[in-house]
């Protein structure tokens, strides 16, 4: 009977990682905005409840995936990333590595993993590209991508959660060979390469945008916003991001043209992106055949350095940045870019938004805050401080099921914030 009971149970838990949607950075539609109802509108003085707490998962800034059955995070043990299974209750079901880590300056893992139909996809911080089982940790495929596409990364390595479309992986190695590539989701082969645009990767994750018919892949690299035929990989438009500048009294860190690492917005026909360091945030306007891009506004207010940014009733929320440790918290109008406010609480860090609601996460001292999405002032809540892990905040919060995942270091952190 209880070998029955057991069949039983690996049938239910693999048929749900087979019929699942994609879960990946910061949702679905990678803007920050998490489809969930019935949240928590204020928390108690002391927070959430804690859930559960599970160490182990090894170093990164990487954000936690849940197809509501899972758990998946990656981190750095040593020199290698590892990927972590758990359940839905903290257990560690296994941990497998999936390739070297970034040798210098934070090598902690930053890769998001993307999981649908029962695989994971990562990306190591050298540029290890692997598909791995979700059901037992087997690796489907694996090779080094870095190498085989010529890549060009900065001085941060390969920071990028893959995207997928249809039946491939998109991966962006930059570089004199290609800019981006897709490769087949069952067997890892190149289906396309696009052209190149001989720039260096950012620190970005691509995301697909629809006008109309029309699907675009859009990413940032060191200098270039691109868009990207899905179907064939023809670079449908370019904007050198890099080349825009402030106005004369705006001091810009030297390296803030190529720094980028937020991906973009979009809604109704404009795209949306910002970089750190004082470097302007620009809005476009892309044609409605998707084949050009024009230059909406630009704004100084919102240079968000690496917490992301997100858009709710036509407003985009985030943090800017003062200096590498300091940034305060802003909104300004998706269709003019005027400033709502620009507002000091802790630092800057990361945000999402669900249910109406704001959650954010200071990167210094792991405070998490619940805000009124009110454009003019910044409206806090409730707010705590996470008790667990060590080193900086850098890991964007996600939410699947009523559950709050907020990673510090190798701790991963869930918190109920359903309505009971």
């Amino acid at each position: 009977m209880k070998k029955l009971f057991a069949l039983f149970i690996l049938l239910v838990t693999s048929f749900s990682l087979h019929s699942q949607e994609i879960s990946q950075w910061r949702g679905p539609e990678r803007d920050g905005t998490y489809p969930e109802s019935g949240l928590l509108k204020v928390w108690p003085a002391e927070g959430p409840p804690l859930v559960w707490s599970s160490s182990g998962i090894g170093k990164g800034y990487a954000s936690a995936v849940s197809d509501g059955n899972r758990v998946f995070v990656t981190g750095m043990k040593d020199s290698t990333d590892y990927l972590t299974s758990m359940t839905i209750k903290g257990e560690i079901l296994w941990q497998v590595p999936f390739g070297p880590s970034w040798n210098s300056s934070f090598p902690e893992t930053r890769c998001t993993p993307t999981l649908e139909n029962g695989s994971v996809y990562v990306l190591s911080g050298l540029g290890t590209i692997s598909s791995i089982n979700a059901s037992d940790g087997k690796t489907n495929w694996k090779f080094n991508a870095a190498r085989k596409f010529e890549a060009a990364y900065g001085d941060w390595g390969v920071c990028e959660s893959l995207l997928l479309v249809d039946n491939m992986v998109i991966y962006t190695p930059a570089g004199p060979r290609t800019s981006m590539v897709a490769l087949d989701k069952k067997t890892g082969e190149t289906i396309w390469e696009s052209e190149s645009l001989n720039d260096t990767s950012g620190y970005v994750s691509p995301r697909l945008i629809r006008i109309g018919n029309r699907r675009v892949i859009v990413t940032i690299m060191a200098n270039n916003l691109m868009g990207v035929d899905p179907a064939s990989g023809k670079i449908l438009w370019k904007y050198n991001y890099a080349a825009l500048k402030p106005e004369e009294s705006v001091k810009v860190w030297p390296g803030a043209p190529k720094t980028n690492t937020i991906t973009p917005l979009f809604m109704d026909g404009f795209l949306y992106i910002t970089g750190g360091y004082n470097h302007v945030g620009v809005m476009f306007k892309v044609s409605d055949n998707a084949d050009t891009i024009s230059l909406a506004w630009t704004d100084t207010v919102l240079d968000c350095h690496h917490g992301g940014v997100v858009l709710v009733d036509g407003h985009i929320y985030g943090s800017n940045w003062i200096d590498n440790s300091r940034g305060n918290w802003c909104s300004i109008d998706w269709k003019t870019g005027k400033a709502g406010y620009d507002h000091n609480w802790q630092t800057k860090g990361s945000i999402i938004a669900s249910d109406g609601m704001l959650y954010i996460y200071d990167e210094k001292n792991g405070n998490v805050g619940l805000l009124n999405p009110d454009p003019a002032k910044f409206d806090l809540v409730s707010s705590f401080k996470v008790p667990g892990g060590k080193g900086p905040c850098w890991s964007h919060p996600s939410i699947k099921g009523g559950i709050l995942y907020v990673r510090r270091g190798d701790v991963l952190m869930a918190y109920d914030i359903q309505k009971k």
